[in-house]
């Protein structure tokens, strides 16, 4: 119904068959491995590379097995129909419990790392943050979302323009709007290390562009209404309000997702989308360096949304990274690294 994920893996795909030119072993980690398209569209394309195709080698990494198994049928199936050597390594696990050691990098491959909409659920908060009371918690946000309730639109306005001012509704778990100095970077700090030290020749990033990691609540409330606005707006304008996978989206992801934002906090506050820029920080103070995404790849995006009748959907070159917007709004961001020595 919506562009996003065809956009992410056409912008992945071709970043990864620039990054992998000339190579004979190519070793790719799917940290999130639940749609066969991209793959099946990267064996696509490297079926007709003028110098063959490489021997390819797809980690992928999902908590269900069920999902794994479905994604090695259809990669084995279309690998063997292009007679390209391939195999299929499933590692079932939470991606936050991720044995590094079951990735297996042999030598001489050259490997890529594809994230997608993962990285952010790192940003959860650590252990001593979890043994806070969840009641504490839930009183402490259930009272200002009853307020909210009971308020006319002029007086909330004013509540959020007033919050926003004076830094009002400090979420306990989020000391600092800094990347590098929020106490819940641990663990992003500690993964993204350890995705440093398997050398990958590149890592392409796709994440939420918006800021729902703020400090106060009211500051998440007011991104969150922007930018699910804007979603919402997509799917007006692409799919009739009476479809019922319209109905699922709307109420199973979009609306999860908002409840996530407003109405937990700690660990269990997952949905924590920070914009471009806090993501080039963290990367970079990681060891890794932008690698532009071709003007090639950004014309193909653009391309793809003018084919399939995608009205109001904009790609941006941002410094080599692509913003995909709605009309102005950013929604999505796709950015390339490479290991700084």
């Amino acid at each position: 119904m919506l562009p996003f994920l065809k956009l992410s893996f056409l912008l992945a795909n071709q970043a990864i068959i620039e990054a992998m030119e000339g190579e004979k072993m190519v070793h790719i980690i799917d940290l999130h491995a639940a749609e066969p398209a991209q793959w099946i569209a990267l064996l696509q394309a490297f079926s007709v590379r003028p110098e063959g195709p490489p021997h390819l080698r797809i980690t992928g990494i999902h908590q269900q097995k069920e999902v794994l198994d479905k994604m090695a049928h259809k990669l084995i199936e279309e690998a063997e129909r292009l007679d390209i050597p391939f195999q299929f390594n499933p590692i079932v696990v939470k991606l936050e419990h991720l044995d590094i050691e079951k990735v297996r990098v042999k030598t001489g491959e050259a490997l890529a790392i594809s994230s997608v909409l993962q990285l952010h659920s790192f940003l959860a908060s650590d252990d001593e943050l979890r043994k806070k009371s969840p009641l504490n918690l839930r009183n402490s946000s259930g009272a200002k979302l009853h307020q909210f309730l009971h308020m006319n639109p002029s007086t909330l306005g004013e509540l959020l323009e007033k919050d926003l001012l004076n830094g009002y509704s400090q979420s306990p778990d989020s000391s600092s709007s800094s990347p590098l100095s929020s106490p819940a970077t641990m663990k992003m700090d500690y993964f993204l290390n350890t995705l440093w030290g398997l050398s990958p020749k590149l890592t392409v990033v796709m994440e939420q562009d918006c800021n729902h990691n703020g400090p106060t609540l009211m500051e998440r409330m007011l991104e969150a209404l922007y930018s699910y606005a804007a979603l919402f707006d997509c799917l007006e304008s692409t799919v009739s309000r009476t479809s019922m996978e319209r109905l699922k989206i709307e109420k199973m992801l979009f609306g999860e997702e908002i409840k996530n934002i407003i109405a937990c906090e700690g660990a269990e506050r997952k949905e924590r989308h920070e914009k471009l820029d806090e993501w080039i920080q963290r990367l970079e103070f990681a060891g890794f360096g932008k690698v532009p995404l071709s003007y090639y790849g950004i014309l193909q995006a653009r391309r793809f949304l003018q084919g399939y009748g995608f009205d109001g959907y904009r790609v941006k070159d941002e410094n080599g990274c692509a913003i995909i917007c709605w009309q102005d709004r950013p929604i999505f961001s796709i950015s390339a690294w490479r290991c700084r020595k």
